[in-house]
């Protein structure tokens, strides 16, 4: 079996868990190669990523195309998608190698210029006041905010930017997208739940439209985007039974009632 493994230097302590990860795959007479985040291949059949949630984000895209499962080792704040922490590695390793993990296929987004697993966020150029954003589906008129931004979102980024702004929780493998504002200049502008199979265009009264896929740290300028589901999937790998729900409320602390009561 060949392994990825792919690192964030940029996150404190990834070089230590890096080189532990390194160690434990020698001992165990596993051929890898390992990789930055900005100069990712595929070598292997499986990934391993250490790192936040964004740097899974960006290993799944890129995996992606090879149809080549990733899990993360979380050193990041929160870790939604991750699946082992810094002191299961052992353990992971070991059942990595014996097969005993699960795979599951996400759904991604595009537009002309960018992929996203998590969410496209749409803003206007002049992020210091609100903005008007007009909605297409199909090329039909759907309707206009007025509002800090727009949140594209699939069902694995609706526990992300899009759950803050107020969007519902989807199941991760729905097929459907999500339409969320921000900070809407009204009360009546509600999330929106669509098909797979529509197109999303976002037009805007200012000059530009400023687009970030899964929070990329630049964004791109342009006077409209079309979002659609990628053909591609990413796969993500996981090593217990715990359920999506389980998930939200060990990580989320969902549905959970405050102490003493």
């Amino acid at each position: 079996m060949r392994i990825n493994v792919v690192y964030n230097n940029q996150i404190a302590g990834c070089g230590d868990i890096l080189e532990v990860l390194k160690k434990n795959l020698n001992q165990n007479g596993v051929d890898f190669k390992a990789f930055g985040i900005d100069n990712m291949e595929n070598y292997g059949g499986f990934t391993f990523v250490i790192g936040g949630d964004g740097t899974l984000l960006k290993a799944a895209r890129f995996y992606a195309a090879f149809k080549t499962p990733v899990l993360g080792i979380n050193l990041g704040r929160l870790g939604f998608l991750s699946q082992a922490g810094v002191c299961e590695i052992d353990e992971v390793v070991k059942k990595v190698l014996e097969n005993r993990y699960s795979t599951e296929e996400r759904l991604m987004l595009e537009s002309d210029n960018a992929l996203a697993l998590n969410d496209f966020v749409i803003k206007g150029c002049n992020t210091y006041r609100t903005s008007k954003f007009y909605l297409e589906i199909n090329g039909k008129f759907v309707c206009d905010y007025i509002a800090d931004g727009l949140i594209i979102s699939t069902p694995t980024g609706s526990t992300a930017y899009g759950l803050s702004a107020g969007g519902p929780v989807l199941y991760p493998t729905l097929d459907a997208i999500v339409i969320v504002p921000v900070c809407p200049h009204t009360l009546n502008a509600r999330p929106l739940v669509v098909p797979v199979n529509e197109t999303i265009t976002v037009k805007t009264s200012d000059k530009l439209l400023s687009v970030a896929a899964d929070g990329a740290d630049t964004a791109e300028c342009v006077k409209q985007i079309s979002i659609k589901t990628s053909g591609q999937k990413a796969l993500l790998a996981f090593l217990n039974d715990d359920s999506f729900y389980s998930v939200l409320r060990n990580k989320l602390h969902w549905g959970i009632s405050p102490e003493g009561r």
